[in-house]
């Protein structure tokens, strides 16, 4: 019976380390990735976790981190890195574009919030007071890249506009720069779910 007892341990000690051996390394986000921003060690923390087959589908942190990295999709703290948000400069279709909004809709956001951009036009008919078309979506989901700091916090005082980084398409962002440098306003709406977004 003792034999048997032994035996059994020692299976059961088999499957133990055996599991613990399939674990994969892997990387996870330091902190929020931002599409359009370089890749670096330092943006990144070794975790060892149990994938199986779909270990291929993270970057693996068995190598160092190849040079050259680029983000090309938004990736939350902590999360595991896809081998699909991971690229090259030539495959990062966005560029940072400062937009300058109200403060009152930057004070809930961070860096990594994704934000829905509102754009709303002048009228060129209007006469008198500045008057607007009304306001159009021009951006929807961007990740925000930067945020002001200031002594007051993030967002400073309550009232002014605030400057707040996004990372844009890049073949969006002439018509944007166009119509804000014609006098439209911009507002950041968060989307759900997200850092700033509430619904979490």
């Amino acid at each position: 019976m003792g034999v048997v007892l032994v035996l059994a341990s020692v299976a059961l000690g088999s499957v133990v380390v055996s599991s613990a051996d399939d674990r994969a390394p892997v990387w996870a986000a330091r902190g929020p990735l931002v599409p359009g921003r370089p890749l670096t060690a330092d943006d990144l923390v070794r975790v060892d976790v149990q994938l199986g087959s779909r270990a291929g589908q993270y970057l693996s942190a068995g190598t160092g981190l190849a040079p050259g990295r680029f983000v090309l999709r938004e990736v939350g703290e902590g999360e595991l890195v896809p081998r699909v948000a991971v690229g090259t400069k030539e495959q990062v279709g966005v560029q940072p574009l400062v937009l300058s909004v109200d403060a009152g809709s930057v004070a809930a956001l961070e860096v990594g919030s994704r934000v829905d951009v509102y754009v709303n036009p002048t009228d060129p008919a209007a006469t008198g007071a500045a008057k607007f078309t009304g306001p159009e979506l021009a951006l929807a989901g961007v990740s925000v890249a930067g945020l002001p700091k200031t002594g007051a916090g993030l967002s400073g005082g309550a009232g002014g506009d605030r400057p707040v980084q996004v990372m844009a398409p890049s073949s969006r962002i002439r018509d944007i720069i166009g119509q804000v440098d014609a006098g439209a306003r911009v507002t950041l709406v968060a989307v759900p779910g997200g850092p700033g977004g509430g619904d979490q």
